[in-house]
């Protein structure tokens, strides 16, 4: 039997112990998940700054507000915490002794990946009395290359990292919307929500004052997380099946992306990318029963978004530094350590 296919049966087996979900994709497997405790051993200042973040503050609140128990309701939903669409964006689940559980909200582990096949490699210096500053490079770049192939999601996986984001920020169900009554999507932007209440930036950074990404970097993120808020709008009306709310909401953002898109090119910034994007968003019909094209589409702006992630360290970006949400308006307040 593939390791592939064993990894499925896996996954399928902790879906089914999660009866409603079963109906519904989890976006981690349930079976390699290692939970926030586990990261939290070396990453003691991460977890504390998660801890002060609507991720964390999720799981306890969330299934207590009036709108979820509305939603849930309209959707059949007794269990908000184990049933149904909710529990793949909002919260963590995680296999122990052969009972999936859900353990959290929105996790280290939502975003650098389920950790079970990578969290020793990535951990590992080089042997027992090894650090991080007695590694040599070879052992790093190792390290590094056996943690990715392993499903580590790593931060310079800048395109990986924030497709985490907007597959839930876009809200990827129809039925969420049309029946449930959700909201079609946040109103996410990558710079001024990453640097907000989430920023982590303790690490590398030996003063340990959590400052935001260098200029360069958020350069990058803003056109990325333009490239993305466009790919998963036409997703979105690609897998819309009705005139309705979600439909038109989707429909709305891919050309309020396209607009957002145009103004980059607007202000200068000239590299290929950006003009392939503003044909695919020019060229698309946005509508319903046109799943072939715009999948299509969606797959390359995704090519284009991950060329900029990959191409470019933000020095020939500045032109767009004119559109860069500023420190007053990012999301919630920024963990001080």
């Amino acid at each position: 039997m593939s390791h592939r296919l064993v990894s499925v049966l896996i996954a399928l087996a902790g879906l089914m112990l999660m009866g409603s979900a079963s109906a519904q994709e989890l976006r981690l497997d349930p079976a390699k998940v290692m939970g926030p405790t586990a990261c939290g051993d070396c990453h003691e200042s991460s977890l504390a700054a998660w801890r002060g973040t609507h991720h964390f503050s999720t799981f306890k609140e969330m299934p207590r507000t009036e709108e979820a128990r509305s939603i849930a309701d309209k959707l059949g939903i007794k269990r908000i915490k184990a049933e149904g669409e909710c529990v793949s964006c909002h919260f963590t689940s995680k296999t122990d002794a052969g009972e999936t559980d859900t353990i959290a909200g929105i996790t280290c582990e939502s975003c650098h990946g389920a950790g079970k096949d990578w969290i020793e490699v990535h951990s590992d210096f080089g042997g027992k009395d090894a650090t991080a500053k007695t590694e040599s490079e070879a052992h790093r770049a190792t390290r590094w290359a056996q943690s990715e192939a392993a499903g580590m999601i790593r931060p310079g996986n800048l395109y990986a990292l924030a497709e985490n984001c907007y597959q839930c920020h876009t809200v990827p169900r129809e039925n969420l919307v049309n029946t449930g009554g959700h909201t079609a999507g946040s109103d996410f932007e990558l710079v001024a929500w990453s640097q907000g209440e989430v920023r982590h930036n303790l690490w590398y950074n030996d003063a340990a004052s959590n400052e935001e990404a260098s200029l360069n970097r958020r350069r990058v993120m803003f056109l990325v997380g333009q490239a993305l808020d466009l790919e998963y709008a036409l997703r979105g009306v690609a897998k819309a099946t009705a005139k309705a709310e979600y439909a038109v909401a989707m429909a709305k953002r891919a050309k309020r992306s396209a607009l957002r898109i145009k103004a980059i090119s607007d202000a200068g910034v000239a590299i290929p990318e950006v003009a392939a994007l503003l044909k695919i968003a020019g060229s698309a019909k946005v509508s319903l029963n046109n799943e072939a094209a715009l999948t299509a589409a969606a797959e390359q702006v995704a090519a284009q978004g991950k060329a900029i992630a990959t191409k470019y360290d933000g020095s020939e970006l500045a032109a767009v530094d004119t559109l860069l949400p500023k420190p007053d308006a990012y999301k919630g307040m920024v963990f001080s350590p």
